[in-house]
């Protein structure tokens, strides 16, 4: 997983700074077969590998873009117009791929023409006229990065570890057991890399749990649907269930109705130290067919049954 930052171009198709053209356009070809859609159909991190090598060539390929590129480094596009006003004569060479944004080049800048440290911008006291607006701000750099984690509803309950490659750097994150989704992790100092200076944000991760085909997490509570018979809700059952620590046995009452619920204690979801409980739902679960014996039976049932369901409906019903 890759985390957005400051892009190398030339590492992104994986040529020398000093490559030439035909280079360059050897090194896109290779990568787009590898990476094109067509070829990785579903494949979302191909598709943006592919959209990142395209947009590294597009540059590269452009001579007057590399050239921008090469000077301002990741403000080429705000480059274009700086070089035109920048005042010469007087040794003024800019590097702005040692800048994080344009405020760390005014403060900079300031701090040369010795200014008070803290000072918020460019003011009539400094001559020869940079081009630059004579008001720039001077604003927080937030270097902090954030990210999206896709974890298995399995591995949410148990804990799990990922590898993550963060700016060009592998990075172990351990994922704790009971973590629920949306939760957010902090990992200090592996955040986006200011280019000269050393300085790095933290990596905010979110965790992304996909859904679990019976079990469905409801606050602190481990819910699922069990299915019954309707024999079993009738007359009550001792039956074999599936729990997160393997199968257990539950008691169903006599004259259950379906929709009613089933608590076991402390065998749901990890909270701390303890766990929650664990909900079942009794959901009847009823044949697609029938047999020549369960029929006679259903039968035998209408024939003796003297509780007419729909008696307190009919009379509620009436408007």
């Amino acid at each position: 997983m890759a985390v957005s930052g400051y892009r190398d171009y030339f590492k992104v198709l994986g040529v020398e700074r000093n490559s030439n053209s035909d280079a360059i356009k050897r090194a896109y070809r290779k990568l787009a077969r590898k990476y094109h859609p067509d070829v990785n159909p579903g494949n979302a991190e191909a598709e943006a590998r592919f959209k990142e090598v395209s947009e590294a060539y597009e540059v590269l390929s452009d001579p007057e873009k590399r050239r921008r590129y090469e000077q301002f480094g990741q403000y080429w596009k705000q480059g274009s117009g700086v070089g035109a006003n920048a005042p010469t004569g007087a040794g003024f060479d800019v590097d702005f791929g040692r800048y994080g944004n344009f405020d760390d080049f005014v403060n900079d800048l300031l701090g040369k023409f010795g200014a008070p440290q803290g000072a918020a911008g460019f003011s009539g006291g400094v001559s020869g006229g940079t081009g630059f607006p004579r008001h720039a701000s001077r604003t927080a750099l937030n270097l902090d990065a954030e990210a999206t984690v896709h974890i298995s509803f399995s591995e949410a309950f148990y804990g799990t570890e990922r590898t993550l490659a963060v700016n060009e750097e592998r990075v172990q994150v351990l994922i704790p057991k009971g973590i629920k989704p949306g939760a957010r992790l902090r990992l200090k100092g592996k955040g986006n890399l200011q280019p000269g200076t050393g300085r790095r944000g933290d990596l905010y991760l979110t965790l992304s749990v996909k859904p679990h085909p019976v079990w469905r997490l409801d606050g602190d509570q481990l819910c699922g649907e069990l299915p019954v018979s309707l024999d079993e809700i009738a007359l009550g059952a001792l039956v074999t269930v599936i729990t997160p620590d393997g199968e257990a046995q539950v008691t169903i009452p006599a004259g259950t109705s379906p929709g009613q619920s089933l608590r076991l204690k402390g065998k749901g979801w990890p909270l701390n130290n303890e766990r929650g409980d664990l909900i079942f739902t009794l959901k009847v679960n009823l044949p697609d067919q029938w047999s020549t014996e369960e029929v006679k039976c259903l039968k035998e049932l209408h024939r003796v049954r003297c509780n007419d369901p729909r008696k307190s409906w009919l009379k509620s019903a009436c408007l």
